[in-house]
């Protein structure tokens, strides 16, 4: 399996035997700073300063690989699609669009929601397919909240799901997000706490 670092807001590094992948990499204007993670591979699920600073991240190789839109890739064995989806629940007319990432990485099919701001349609369920991992935001405020991220981990099915962009006593952003506690109480979790 894969090693999995969650750097805080939306922002995951995925190391596999194949290479390493950085999902939404902040600046440090919201509050926290990620350090300079390495990665072979950069994912931005939109055009936000909370989730689009491929610059925070330390390329492995001459340059890191950045991908911000849909399509199929192929990277150093690294097999990453990209599924458009939208930032509100208005098709994306009042925030834009979405890309959710689906990172295949040692036979592990990983899937970064984004900010996705609803629940996913049927052909953007078939799209993204089978899931091991998923990252889900559960804080509300330019994306889902805690009840509408349980629905589409309903929809997914996945064997895992990593919670992110929720609130914390560090995040310095124009909108309030719902703590992590709001969506584990919203799933029957009582004890989990978030790991730094």
């Amino acid at each position: 399996m894969p090693d999995v670092q969650f750097l805080g807001h939306a922002c995951v590094r995925i190391r596999g035997r194949d290479g390493v992948v950085v999902c939404d990499p902040f600046g440090r204007e919201i509050g926290f700073d990620i350090g300079k993670p390495s990665a072979h591979v950069v994912t931005v699920s939109h055009d936000h300063p909370d989730h689009n600073n491929a610059a925070a991240v330390k390329p492995m190789r001459e340059q890191a690989f950045v991908i911000d839109g849909p399509g199929e890739y192929e990277v150093s064995g690294i097999l990453i699609t990209g599924v458009r989806t939208y930032h509100d629940n208005q098709k994306g007319a009042e925030l834009g669009f979405n890309t959710v990432f689906i990172i295949l990485l040692d036979d592990v099919t990983f899937c970064h929601l984004g900010d996705l701001g609803h629940e996913l349609s049927q052909s953007q369920l078939e799209e993204i397919g089978n899931v091991d991992v998923l990252f889900v935001p559960v804080g509300g405020g330019e994306t889902i909240g805690p009840a509408e991220a349980s629905n589409v981990i309903s929809q997914l099915e996945p064997r895992i799901v990593v919670p992110i962009h929720y609130g914390s006593g560090q995040l310095a952003l124009e909108y309030q997000l719902a703590p992590l506690e709001k969506f584990t109480h919203e799933n029957g979790d009582q004890g989990s706490q978030p790991r730094r």
